[in-house]
């Protein structure tokens, strides 16, 4: 009865999914952690074996099969480097499947270790090197692992129906999109999600800039298995000041993240030393180029606010729709950080307050029917849109037969002298906007006092950026009427520096108006004159023209550059204003430049220099911002 009333409010709620505006609807109730915990013993059991691969290695896999042997179940395959903790056959894990509503599908659930991780055997290689065409009859990656994994399944569990469905969020969503070039019969439906593709590009470097935050505390408990195991080794290292910034200001150059912590402990983080340019060596790891030939559904599913993957999810998807002709490919998109999508509610994020609950919406409406079609009734209807996305700004769920959506009109928001923002082309005079830059005295990239990674620095108020000289802000006068930005945006600036290389961070920012009222759900916010950051990317400037072939700028020469700002779906509301920040520092997110034309991880405390940054505007100097209007 239970699965019945789940199965008929998720089809009511799915013929609700009309083009262009979904209606607001009540968002579902999840059932609660207990009564998933209850649902799961009762109703599944679970055995753990070694799961053979051509090459004779053995990967350490957990199954949670329904106790019901007479009905036919799919099974849902979630491959991971991060372990399938609790291990034991007595010991369950506290959450099972993609969402409290697949779990009372009663699939059977299948988690595994990947190569040289955790329990399983081999050797673990970061984002394993995809090859397009095997030479011998052993040779393995990520896709020959997924087929003969589900080749296992298939031959070794009773009571399957004979269909398999994939998911994964952050890398196991990159062990979702190679999966799904296994190209197994069996597998008909993936979902990658929050996909690591390119670690230059999104998780290790940010065009050039390392992330350093990020990786040099993940990387401290993300280190070798050199054998099989069930327990972690102890962090290389503690790292637990509260003010990141002080932290990693008094670590000095990059080069002392590595030398003064790892001592090339960790041969993962290593890599990143090795490898500070986008060579062969990261080339081979990115997924994007190879996804070609995929039969099945995807669903790729992803947050405008993720810190870590958003160049992943918007990439994966683009690569398989363009690479993919004639397959069902859709993405979903909410106001998410990094993996919000299993996490309860998700209405508010830091000082926002999205006024409904976007994560039960997902996870009965999207998630769940998905799985439900191509792995227990594809007989059945199934419309859902091509894209589902969030638009922030106004909160709510819009739907899209294309994306980017059709009909955009791309328009130019062009930086003016006097701190001025417009979509009038320049008429003045050539001029210039300037600021001196100290890596010794680096922009903050949060208001907030944290560790030097917040996962929702992505919507803080960046009021405190005007306080600083080494930022530029540029604003429009306040709109008239409301304007939705959609789809990617593009930073074309003419800029120079005293110095032989510079970093370039472009922000765009919703400036609320000074009647903005105050939230009572967010006591103590100053709402009136909130800056909202929608959107922030960085470039290190060396590598401008070619991300493997880093050249200096000549020092006072202008010198264009191009800043992509990645994909947006918000509505800057009437009386608001568009702002547009640009300075050289977003310390800790990304290390400081030294300013002089140096390896990065070579880099001496001497080498920090100060340079005077410039950014021109007027007419022959146009620097602007490219956006799409829907």
């Amino acid at each position: 009865m239970i699965h019945r009333l789940f199965c008929l409010f998720c089809l009511f709620s799915l013929l609700g999914l009309l083009p262009g505006l979904l209606c607001a609807q009540p968002s579902p109730t999840l059932p609660t952690a207990a009564q998933d915990s209850l649902y799961l013993r009762q109703t599944y059991q679970k055995r753990e074996v070694m799961v053979p691969m051509r090459d004779g290695t053995r990967l350490f896999t957990q199954i949670y099969a329904p106790k019901d042997t007479l009905t036919p179940h799919p099974i849902l395959l979630w491959r991971t480097p991060f372990g399938c903790q609790p291990y034991g056959p007595d010991l369950f894990r506290r959450k099972v499947g993609p969402n409290p509503f697949t779990l009372r599908d009663n699939y059977i659930m299948v988690y595994q270790d990947v190569r040289g991780r955790w329990a399983s055997e081999g050797s673990f290689v970061q984002l394993t090197p995809h090859l397009d065409q095997k030479k011998t009859p052993t040779q393995v990656d990520e896709a020959s692992d997924t087929y003969d994994t589900i080749d296992w399944l298939l031959d070794n569990l009773p009571g399957h129906n004979g269909r398999v469905g994939q998911w994964g969020s952050s890398y196991p969503g990159f062990f979702t999109s190679a999966g799904s070039l296994s190209g197994h019969p069996a597998l008909v439906a993936s979902s990658p999600q929050a996909p690591v593709s390119n670690l230059w590009r999104d998780d290790a470097f940010h065009n050039g800039a390392f992330m350093l935050a990020a990786n040099f505390r993940f990387y401290r408990l993300f280190q070798p298995h050199p054998k099989p195991t069930q327990t972690n080794p102890p962090a290389l290292f503690e790292a637990d000041d509260a003010d990141g910034y002080r932290f990693y200001l008094s670590m000095g150059p990059t080069a002392n993240s590595e030398t003064g912590y790892y001592r090339n402990r960790n041969p993962y983080y290593h890599e990143n030393v090795d490898h500070p340019t986008y060579d062969a060596h990261w080339q081979r790891r990115t997924i994007l180029p190879h996804l070609r030939g995929i039969k099945h559904a995807i669903l790729v599913v992803g947050g405008w606010f993720d810190a870590e993957d958003l160049y992943g999810t918007f990439h994966t998807y683009q690569a398989i729709e363009g690479q993919n002709p004639g397959i069902q490919n859709r993405i979903v998109v909410g106001p998410w950080v990094h993996g919000g999508w299993i996490r309860p509610s998700g209405q508010t994020l830091a000082d926002q307050d999205f006024g409904t609950q976007p994560l039960p919406f997902y996870q009965q409406t999207i998630e769940a029917p998905f799985f439900r079609h191509y792995l227990l009734d594809p007989s059945g209807p199934f419309d859902l849109p091509e894209a589902t996305l969030f638009e922030t700004g106004t909160n709510r769920w819009r739907t899209f037969d294309t994306y980017p959506p059709r009909n955009l009109t791309s328009r130019t928001l062009y930086l003016q002298a006097g701190g001025k923002l417009g979509f009038e082309a320049p008429t003045a005079a050539r001029s210039f906007s300037e600021f001196l830059s100290d890596p010794a005295h680096p922009v903050p990239y949060s208001p907030r006092i944290n560790d030097g990674f917040s996962k929702d620095y992505m919507v803080d108020d960046q009021r405190f950026a005007l306080a600083r000289p080494d930022v530029l802000t540029f604003q429009t006068e306040p709109l008239g009427a409301d304007l939705t930005l959609a789809g990617p945006i593009l930073a074309n600036l003419l800029v120079s520096t005293t110095g032989t290389d510079a970093d370039w961070v472009v922000k765009l920012v919703d400036a609320y108006p000074a009647d903005t009222p105050p939230n009572p759900a967010k006591p103590g916010v100053v709402f009136a004159h909130y800056q909202q950051l929608v959107r922030m990317e960085i470039l290190r400037g060396k590598y401008r023209n070619n991300p493997s072939q880093p050249q200096p700028f000549q020092p006072g020469r202008p010198t264009a550059i191009a800043v992509e700002l990645q994909d947006v779906l918000h509505t800057f509301k009437k009386g608001h204003r568009l702002l547009v920040q640009v300075q050289s520092s977003c310390f800790p997110w990304a290390d400081r430049n030294p300013q002089t034309f140096v390896d990065i991880f070579q880099a001496k405390p001497g080498d920090y220099q100060k340079a005077t940054h410039r950014v021109y505007h007027g007419q022959g100097a146009p620097s602007r911002i490219t956006v799409g209007i829907l």
